[in-house]
């Protein structure tokens, strides 16, 4: 099944709720964000991305998570300023979830069981991220270590 199949709903930092089936027809990247980490610098990399390819179909999803040693502790309007003032993120961040564990959010339980590359393989660390193109398919899982423009190529491939 396609994420844009799905009822799979997600709360934007807003409070807005949204299905991911809005999305359909767009390209998307998943990721799983962290204020006080040694990857935080990537919100950088990825706002570069999102710029550089919003205007053909191309949008990033950002989802704050506390799971991995306590990295992003703030409420959620605390990170979205965050995130804003010192990266001057404009692509679209959600509320805090859990991606791991009994109250993952469902969608990482369908990311984490829809992928090719690593199946039924949880979240390892903050920036895990996930490529899904246009018809909804998980079609690439990065890890933490990989950096947002290392990702443009494949990018421009699913556009």
């Amino acid at each position: 099944m396609s994420l844009y199949d799905s009822d799979i709903e997600a709360v934007k930092m807003n409070g807005e709720s949204i299905k991911l089936s809005s999305y359909n027809g767009k390209v998307l990247l998943i990721v799983n964000t962290a204020s006080k980490c040694g990857f935080t610098p990537q919100f950088e990399g990825l706002e570069t991305l999102y710029n550089q390819y919003k205007d053909q179909g191309f949008e990033i999803l950002g989802f704050p998570c506390n799971q991995f040693k306590n990295q992003d502790p703030a409420d959620n309007q605390e990170i979205l300023s965050f995130c804003q003032v010192n990266y001057g993120v404009t692509f679209s961040m959600f509320q805090k979830i859990e991606v791991n564990g009994e109250n993952r959010h469902p969608l990482y339980k369908y990311l984490i069981y829809n992928n090719k590359e690593q199946k039924q393989n949880d979240i390892k660390w903050n920036f895990e991220k996930f490529l899904i193109d246009r018809s909804g398919s998980v079609i690439k899982r990065y890890n933490s270590l990989k950096k947002p423009k290392s990702i443009a190529k494949d990018i421009k491939k699913v556009l």
